[in-house]
């Protein structure tokens, strides 16, 4: 599972069985950016139907390679669904993955209007597509 976690959505995708492909599952979203008991919920709930065995979390490291708020947010994000899921969570920079998703719907035709119906569960396919290529590489050396 991948997870494009922000301060009021989280981006969702899965991948198949075998670890080969990703596709852009959901948008969980939330009124406050505290408010973190229905993602989890959620979460669990996916973790539960497409028997996840490991998360994909972003990381939004700035792009000096340093941490800013956003970061730290998001690392004890990892923490919390860590506990919560007993699932390992691996972090993977997603510096430009929002960028990309842009570009994706662009080309898409879909109109800048309905991006933020979209992007979350785009940029979290993309973080989990390059996981899952950063994996068969390093199986393939």
């Amino acid at each position: 599972m991948g997870l494009d976690f922000g301060a009021k959505t989280c981006g969702v995708a899965i991948s198949d069985s075998l670890m080969i492909t990703a596709q852009p599952k959901e948008i969980i979203r939330r009124d406050r950016e505290n408010k973190l008991r229905k993602t989890f919920a959620r979460i669990e709930e996916l973790i539960r139907e497409y028997d996840v065995g490991l998360i994909v979390l972003g990381l939004p490291l700035n792009m000096d390679d340093t941490q800013g708020e956003r970061a730290r947010r998001t690392l004890e994000f990892q923490d919390s669904l860590h506990r919560r899921t007993g699932l390992p969570v691996v972090m993977s920079d997603e510096r430009l993955t929002t960028v990309e998703a842009e570009e994706i719907m662009q080309k898409q035709g879909i109109p800048r209007e309905k991006y933020h119906e979209y992007v979350d569960m785009i940029a979290a396919n993309i973080i989990l597509s390059e996981y899952l290529e950063k994996t068969r590489e390093q199986k393939e050396e």
